[in-house]
Formats: C-alpha cells, sequence, structure tokens
C-alpha cells in the first residue's frame, strides 16, 4: 500500500509513519498535511486514544462544549477515547502534524485509504463526504468514529445497519480491495 495518500477534493496529505499491522496493533502513527481552512467535525472513537502533535504551523483542536487549542510546533494534545474532538487549520498556510492512535488501529488506516480513494473517484461531495450512505456506513463501521449531535444519534442506527448489510453483501470487501492496496 502507499506510504502517502492524498485527498484530491481537500487537498489534505497522509503519510503513513507506522501502521497497526507494522506495530502488533501498539500503535497507527500518522503525518497529515492540511490546507488553510481545512479540518473535520466533531466526532469521537470507541476504541481508541489519540494524541495530535503539532509539526509545522499551529494546529487547532476543537473539544467538547465550544473549547479550542492552537497546538504551537512541538506542542501535543491527548484526547481519550470518548472525547469529542475536532482538527482544523487556523491559519493561512499548509499545516503538518502528527497523530498517534492508541492502541493501533487497521479499520481507521482503512478508512482513509477508502475515503481518499473515493474522493479520487468523484465519490464524494465538496467536503469529501461520501456521497453513497452505504461508502459512508463502511468508513463510519471500520473506523469505529462517530459524531455527537442528535441527528447523528438518529442516524446511527440506520448507518450501523447499512454498515452490517455491506459486510454481510460483500461491498466493505470490495471497498478494501479497491482501495486499500
Amino acid at each position: 500500500m502507499k506510504r502517502t495518500i492524498e485527498n484530491p477534493v481537500i487537498k489534505d496529505k497522509v503519510t503513513f509513519v507506522k501502521t497497526a499491522g507494522e506495530t502488533g496493533s501498539e500503535v497507527t502513527e500518522l503525518n497529515i498535511t492540511l490546507q488553510p481552512g481545512g479540518g473535520n467535525e466533531l466526532h469521537y472513537h470507541l476504541t481508541y486514544s489519540e494524541t495530535f502533535t503539532a509539526l509545522e504551523g499551529e494546529l487547532g483542536i476543537r473539544l467538547a462544549k465550544g473549547e479550542s487549542k492552537i497546538l504551537k510546533p512541538g506542542e501535543s494534545l491527548f484526547v481519550e477515547k470518548g472525547e469529542h474532538h475536532g482538527f482544523f487549520n487556523p491559519g493561512d498556510e499548509e499545516i503538518t502534524f502528527r497523530v498517534e492512535l492508541k492502541p493501533g488501529h487497521s479499520g481507521f488506516e482503512q478508512s482513509l485509504y477508502i475515503l481518499y480513494g473515493l474522493a479520487a473517484d468523484g465519490l464524494t461531495d465538496e467536503k469529501s463526504m461520501p456521497k453513497n450512505l452505504t461508502h459512508l456506513s463502511v468508513i463510519a463501521k471500520l473506523s469505529e468514529m462517530r459524531a455527537p449531535g442528535l441527528f447523528f444519534k438518529l442516524m446511527q442506527p440506520l448507518i450501523w445497519l447499512k454498515g452490517r448489510q455491506a459486510s454481510k453483501n460483500g461491498v466493505q470487501d470490495e471497498l478494501i480491495m479497491k482501495y486499500c492496496k
């Protein structure tokens, strides 16, 4: 598999420094390059924590209750599993930061390959969200990622049902075979 992948829609780059497979599931380590204005929405993970470290430029981290922190190069922030968070580029220039997932998570790694592959194939919207609910469900299932809020709480049973169906009918395996080579 490629060590560096790029999302052509939002221009983010992810470099896999250490994968779960390489570390016996001890850690997944990524370097992410984020464009000005880039980032993701509040979310949380069910089974792994994340440590964010700013490498080049300042990294913004959104936390629950509207709180934000700005990390300068060399500074880190630990986010426990289940804790709401999101990251963003607060400046006018490209930034690079490191993310460590503990324990390592191959499903999260696969979800990035699939998401970036779908974006390259024109199957995401302008924010790089999959247009197909089944594709979104596979990514959510593999990554064990959830979004807070009433809308997502109401949608979650449907997303997990679609994810289970995608696993049973082979769609998940097709996406893995196509994008996780």
